[in-house]
Order: C-alpha cells, then sequence, then structure tokens
C-alpha cells in the first residue's frame, strides 16, 4: 500500500512540475515594480507553462541566489535597472557561481538606461563586450518600422534567422516560410569575441545596421562600435556543464506593446519591401522560444542506455535479445567484431522525443586510447516512441591496451554528450592463434617438412631391409 501511496505521490509531482528539464523555479529581478504590466503578456506565457514567477528588486538585502549551498532558483531573468548596479546578491561571482551550479539566467539590456558596470564586467567574462558609449544603439535606416521609427529609425526589423551552419540546429526559424519580422527597438549591440566557442550568435543585425550614440550631433558617424554582421542582437552561451545564459539586446522586445504591434518595414536595399504591407511582430513567438532555449524546455539531449558487445552475440536478434552476460564485457581481444549502441532523445517542451540529427550532421563514435583508432559514424537503428537507438559495428584493431568507447556530441544549441566506457583489449591467448594449416601461405612450408620426413623414412626403410651385397670368398688348399 505505501508504495502505491508513492508512486501517486510522484506522479502528482511530475503534473504540477514546469515542462522545464532543470526546474521551475524563476527569479524575476525588477527595480521598479511599476514596470511588470508592461511584460504581463510574457509573464503570462512563462506562468502558462508551468513556471513559479518571483519578483524581487535588486535592492532588496535578503535576495540571494543560493540558499544553504543550493541554487535558491532555478533561472534568474535580469531586467535592466535604472541605478548603477544590481545590488549585493548580483556580483559579477555571485552570476559566475549560479551558472557554474547550473542554472540559466536571461539577461536584457536597454538603449533607455546604463548598464551597470558589474554586467559589463560579467559579459567580458564571457568575451561579449558592450559600446563604451552608454546611450549607444543600434540603428538601421533601410531596415526599418515605418509606423514607429519613420524619423528616428531606431526600431530594427530583422527577418527570423536562419541556420547558423550546415548540421546545427535551428529553434528561431518560427514557421520557416520566410516573412516574418521581430522588432528590435531601441535596443543595444554587441560583438563576440573569437576565442570562447561557447558563444553563438542568435540574431544578428542586417549588413545596413550600425551603432552609435544619438547624443553626438552630427550628419555622419566617423568611428562606429561595430557595423552589419559584426553587431550581434540576441547572444546565447551555453557553458560546458549545459547551463545556459541568454543576452537580449532590447528589453522592449518583451513588452506587451510589441507583442501585439503592427509593423511595415521600409524600402530596403535594392527596392527590398516597396510592396510591402502591415503584418504582426513575431516578438510573441521568437519571445517564447528563445525563452524556452534558455531555460531548457527545447534543445535538451539526454543519454538513455549504452550497450556494447560482440557482434556475434547479437546477430540475427534484436538489441533486448542479447544476453545480459554477454552485454558490455569488460575485456575485448583485438580483431573481435564489436557492436555499439546508444540511445539518444530530445525534450521538446513537454515530452521527449527521438532524436533526429540536423540535416548535414554526423554523430561519431570514437575508439580510442590515446588517440582514436577508429573514428565512425552512428547510423540510426531502432526508433522508438520517445528515442532513437544509434549503432555501429567495427573491428577492434590489433593492438592492446586500455581503450575507450566515446561519444563526444558537441552543437550549438544543443545540450553536450560526452559519455566514454572503458574495456580492455587482449592479444589471443595461446589456444586462440588459427592452426597452421589453415593459414594457406604456409602449406609450401608444410609440404616441404612432410616432403623431409616422408623420404627421411623412406630411406630408412630401404637401408634397413636392403640386405648388403655378399663377398665371395676364395678357400685356399693345401
Amino acid at each position: 500500500m505505501r508504495w502505491i501511496c508513492s508512486l501517486l505521490i510522484l506522479g502528482f509531482l511530475g503534473l504540477v512540475q514546469a515542462f522545464s528539464t532543470s526546474g521551475s523555479r524563476v527569479l524575476v529581478v525588477q527595480e521598479e515594480a511599476a514596470d511588470k504590466n508592461k511584460f504581463s503578456k510574457f509573464w503570462a506565457d512563462l506562468t502558462g507553462r508551468g513556471f513559479q514567477l518571483a519578483f524581487e528588486s535588486p535592492k532588496n538585502e535578503k535576495l540571494s541566489l543560493f540558499e544553504h549551498g543550493a541554487r535558491a532558483y532555478d533561472h534568474v531573468i535580469l531586467l535592466p535597472p535604472k541605478s548603477k548596479g544590481l545590488g549585493p546578491a548580483l556580483t559579477p561571482k555571485a552570476i559566475l557561481d549560479f551558472v557554474n551550479a547550473e542554472g540559466n539566467i536571461l539577461l536584457t539590456l536597454s538603449a533607455e538606461s546604463p548598464t551597470p558596470s558589474a554586467i559589463t564586467s560579467l559579459l567580458l567574462e564571457f568575451e561579449i563586450q558592450l559600446p563604451q558609449e552608454k546611450a549607444s544603439l543600434v540603428v538601421d535606416h533601410f531596415n526599418y518600422d515605418l509606423l514607429s521609427a519613420s524619423e528616428k529609425h531606431d526600431v530594427v526589423l530583422v527577418p527570423r534567422p536562419d541556420t547558423l551552419r550546415e548540421g546545427a540546429a535551428n529553434f528561431f526559424k518560427g514557421t520557416g516560410q520566410g516573412g516574418e519580422y521581430i522588432a528590435f527597438p531601441r535596443g543595444l549591440g554587441h560583438t563576440l569575441g573569437n576565442s570562447n566557442p561557447l558563444l553563438t550568435p542568435v540574431l544578428r543585425a542586417p549588413r545596413t545596421s550600425y551603432s552609435y550614440n544619438p547624443k553626438e550631433e552630427s550628419e555622419g558617424v566617423e568611428e562606429p562600435f561595430a557595423v552589419g554582421k559584426q553587431l550581434s542582437l540576441v547572444s546565447a552561451l551555453q557553458a560546458r556543464n549545459s547551463a545556459r545564459f541568454t543576452l537580449l539586446g532590447s528589453v522592449e522586445m518583451l513588452e506587451n506593446t510589441w507583442f501585439d504591434a503592427k509593423i511595415k518595414r521600409s524600402i530596403g536595399e535594392m527596392q527590398v519591401g516597396r510592396d510591402a504591407k502591415k503584418q504582426p511582430t513575431s516578438n510573441r513567438a521568437f519571445a517564447e522560444e528563445i525563452s524556452a532555449w534558455t531555460f531548457k524546455e527545447i534543445g535538451v539531449v539526454k543519454v538513455g542506455q549504452i550497450e556494447h558487445h560482440l557482434a556475434t552475440a547479437g546477430r540475427g536478434k534484436g538489441l533486448s535479445a542479447v544476453p545480459s552476460a554477454e552485454l558490455n564485457p569488460k575485456i575485448y581481444r583485438v580483431k573481435n567484431d564489436v557492436t555499439y549502441s546508444i540511445e539518444i532523445s530530445q525534450y521538446n517542451y513537454d515530452k521527449y522525443e527521438p532524436f533526429t540529427l540536423p540535416p548535414g550532421d554526423d554523430l561519431q563514435l570514437e575508439f580510442s586510447m590515446l588517440s582514436p583508432f577508429q573514428r565512425l559514424n552512428l547510423s540510426p537503428s531502432i526508433t522508438t516512441s520517445n528515442s532513437t537507438i544509434f549503432t555501429s559495428s567495427f573491428t577492434v584493431p590489433d593492438q592492446h591496451g586500455i581503450f575507450h568507447f566515446r561519444v563526444n556530441y558537441k552543437r550549438p544549441f544543443l545540450t553536450y554528450i560526452n559519455e566514454k566506457r572503458t574495456v580492455t583489449v587482449r592479444h589471443f591467448a595461446h589456444d586462440e592463434w588459427p592452426r597452421s594449416w589453415q593459414i594457406s601461405g604456409g602449406w609450401v612450408w608444410i609440404a616441404g617438412v612432410w616432403t623431409t620426413v616422408l623420404v627421411w623414412l623412406a630411406f630408412v626403410g630401404i637401408w634397413l631391409y636392403s640386405e648388403p651385397v655378399k663377398e665371395k670368398t676364395i678357400k685356399k688348399i693345401q
């Protein structure tokens, strides 16, 4: 009876838990309580997805990201403050410790409020650089909203982002049919360093955009902070522990005004947009996608069972039919035929689904000692309702020692996979070497040996059984 009650309690907790794989507790750091209603639709969307929001001011002395050495919250949303700092609880070190503890952060900026030095220092730790001028913003004279920014051109219209590169996942493409625009109003651009492989741009500025300080009254900009694709508007960082950090250059993107706004794009280069009509923004859908990625509702890859065995053990049978005594042996012999299988699932908002590789991408297995002896592509062999089993078979190299089965899969916007299993590879035992007559190249030498033996036996036989010639003796007669 007790275990039945336990199962019911666990089932109830599973129903009330958020869809995120890393928890439902969200801390919203907002200095002005009156600004809460500006983002009411964004808060409602998060609450509807199962998150529990806690609103705190950075000036609150009792605010802390940790409690008794553990995370007090699973996710943090930092809205730009109007003061010069974020308080003692949100220092760069505290935020880095939160990321190291696998906490996720959504940081928003605004060109209308100065960025605190603590945030600038934090971003430099991630190799994200902001303009030195506090009042800089991104403008574009070819891709702006005619309805709200016909004069200042500071509401940049950005199309849905394309796939970063071949083989990368894209969770922010919307319907994928084109024609969708994200409004980026009065935002702050930033640049990304080249030496941090964990940084990924999500939304880049159009090629005709640039960053400048509107307080400088001049006809032209001589030395802009960055131009075109150098400017990132939204960027993401996934730490080595798969914690996620997202930088949103315009907090206005999340306001109710831009969730429901109508836009009309300007006439761009080569007369693009001449026939443009009014259309709704994609800000609400993009806000859902970027928050879902940051809070690990999408792009989460989980490894299930990992099995390896001799290829003969599973020949003609399914993986589950391999006897358990023959699974995952600790020792293999050189030149054994081995089969390796790994089960992978991908989380999609509220359930796990079979993992599908992006087009042009490969999942690879390494069989390595100090360096890989084998590097093979894993192919999907079995697909279940919530996972995909990838399999590959190969021959163990003719080298004894300690080897590792390793799958090291690290791609943008997907949590990392780094699975390693260690086995020993031994030489042939004395009774496992092939017999001499099984080696065709030795037949000549075997024939020579037996020929020598037979000739010797024939010689001995002839010598033994051949009577020697009798000598004639002459008797002397006296």
